[in-house]
């Protein structure tokens, strides 16, 4: 077993990430797996990995999963998509699971951390799917929601900065282009989502609360652009939520 790599959330991380997003088409073993190991640093800070029963939600072919047992964890991934969980070996990750995020074939309180990394913009309810982690997570336990901002600059993933005129503008501009429909299809699989709703969301629930609210690639030093209405929804790129399950 490893031991989480120290987490500093410096200016020199954020351009490290920055440059390994870049290459998530050419290289994309070397950015989710970049990615996954900063991540799972990053949820060591709020909660003790080691033996913890963590549910990857959206978790495709199990980049997260494979960080997450390096240092203990008990990962289990969750996904809708049969095709995604194959994409890297041919095979599902171990202890997958078939199934929706919006309606997680998980007992209520059966982990002990409930993870996304940029997936509730892919699906059409996300408050919902935003619920379902909090109800499968034991109270104690943890939810880390991760997901990009729409108004961000990567907000329309493969067809930003176009999505800033529309997202199906954007798709059609894409299509013309490449030859192809982008991956990400606005109103399909992908859908705008900012800041403010899920915020209220969080502070409204009675049986969680916010240790966490920030912008995940950021340095510390800017994590109170957050708390800016109108200007996060520009600048935080990817809001991060952490919970403890009351």
């Amino acid at each position: 077993m490893d031991t989480p790599e120290a987490f500093r959330a410096d200016l020199g991380r954020s351009v490290r990430l920055l440059r390994a997003f870049r290459l998530e088409q050419s290289d994309p073993d070397f950015f989710y797996g970049t990615l996954a190991r900063d991540t799972v640093a990053q949820l060591a800070t709020y909660t003790d990995l080691a033996g913890a029963t963590v549910a990857d939600i959206g978790g495709g072919p199990g980049y997260f999963a494979d960080a997450l047992r390096a240092v203990g964890a008990r990962p289990l991934c969750v996904d809708c998509d049969a095709g995604e969980m194959r994409l890297r070996d041919g095979v599902p990750p171990r202890d997958a699971v078939l199934g929706s995020a919006l309606d997680l074939p998980l007992a209520t309180g059966s982990v002990d951390v409930c993870f996304s990394s940029n997936v509730l913009e892919h699906v059409p309810d996300p408050l919902r799917m935003a619920s379902e982690m909090v109800r499968v997570t034991r109270p104690g336990g943890v939810v880390y929601l991760s997901y990009t901002i729409w108004f961000s600059p990567w907000g329309g993933h493969e067809t930003s900065p176009w999505h800033y005129l529309g997202g199906r503008y954007a798709a059609r501009r894409y299509a013309r282009t490449h030859g192809r429909p982008p991956k990400n299809v606005y109103g399909e699989s992908m859908y705008a989502i900012g800041v403010a709703k899920p915020l209220a969301w969080a502070r409204r629930r009675r049986d969680v609360e916010i240790l966490d609210a920030i912008p995940r690639y950021h340095p510390r030093w800017a994590r109170h652009v957050v708390h800016l209405p109108g200007i996060r929804e520009l600048v935080t790129w990817n809001l991060l939520l952490v919970l403890r399950r009351r």
